[in-house]
């Protein structure tokens, strides 16, 4: 999409990283990608969800989605996140039932009721 600057992501996650609220995607022991799920006063957003290109386009997201929206501390919270305009995975997460609340001309956000 010609926006990615490699900087930026690893300073980015760098400035949000939470150990406790992160988990690595594992596919066969070896390191798929990770995601989190942060606590945010009564709702939870989702962040970090990288996919290795290597593993992309095998149901490893939408396998690492339901089971993570799956956990039971989540049922009637909401569920914000914000995908790059242009990103295949907002198709992903429209499967899931996530409706766009807003966007700009970089970002697209969405959110779900668990």
């Amino acid at each position: 999409m010609g926006r990615f600057d490699e900087y930026k992501v690893r300073q980015r996650f760098r400035d949000a990283f939470e150990p406790n609220d992160t988990w690595l995607i594992e596919v066969e022991g070896k390191i798929a990608g990770c995601v989190a799920l942060k606590p945010d006063t009564n709702d939870y957003t989702l962040e970090h969800f990288y996919i290795d290109p290597v593993y992309q386009g095998q149901g490893i997201g939408s396998q690492t989605l339901e089971q993570l929206l799956s956990q039971s501390h989540l049922q009637n919270k909401v569920v914000h996140l914000n995908v790059l305009q242009g990103s295949p995975a907002r198709r992903l997460y429209e499967r899931f039932g996530f409706t766009l609340d807003r966007e700009d001309e970089v970002d697209i956000f969405m959110s779900r009721t668990i």
